[in-house]
């Protein structure tokens, strides 16, 4: 064969080669995005490089495949659902406690899913992969709680945090609705829509 033919084979083969790994870069990337919604965003802005983050998540989602996480039975989402109304109801005369025990009963609902007990981070890490929709609610209210512990937050900001918690113990439930009713204290739904 003529070595200019060899030599623009080779050249379109490259060619190709360069395409199709843009190509599958720009899916990934685009895969990525869909599946983490608003945690993208976040990440790619934290880590300050968009490959670098891409790869965190893609490192994410594969460590969260390894996990057995299961939807809770129906006695279970009940028995959590009561004892959330319960930490709700605790809010009117001790806001701060109530706010530790929303902390609490979110990571016993994340245990009982199959997702593993760890530090702040990681369990935010883990989540994030299948809630990216509220997993800033989690951080939030994790950094109420800690304002709280330093004697930095106030009432408003006790409840802001509950309504966080509830948002992602609402997702970890898998209920399209846990009861905003005459249970619920009416320092929670104050600023809803």
């Amino acid at each position: 064969m003529d070595p200019k033919v060899m030599w623009m084979v080779a050249a379109v083969v490259i060619a190709m080669a360069v395409a199709g790994w843009f190509v599958w870069m720009r899916r990934r990337s685009e895969q990525l995005r869909e599946r983490f919604g608003p945690e993208y965003d976040r990440t790619v802005h934290e880590v300050g490089d968009v490959r670098k983050a891409e790869a965190s998540l893609a490192a994410r989602a594969k460590r969260v495949e390894a996990f057995h996480i299961r939807p809770l039975n129906p006695d279970e989402a009940d028995r959590y659902t009561a004892a959330w109304q319960r930490v709700q109801n605790q809010f009117v005369d001790d806001p701060g406690r109530a706010t530790t025990e929303a902390d609490k009963l979110v990571g016993e609902v994340m245990t009982a899913r199959g997702y593993p007990v760890g530090e702040f981070d990681q369990r935010v890490e883990d989540i994030s992969v299948d809630h990216p929709d509220v997993v800033m609610n989690y951080r939030a209210a994790r950094e109420i709680a800690l304002h709280h512990g330093e004697g930095r937050a106030n009432t408003e900001d006790l409840r802001q945090a509950m309504v966080h918690y509830r948002a992602l113990f609402r997702d970890l439930l898998s209920v399209t609705d846990v009861p905003a009713t005459k249970e619920e204290p009416t320092h929670l739904t104050r600023g809803r829509s």
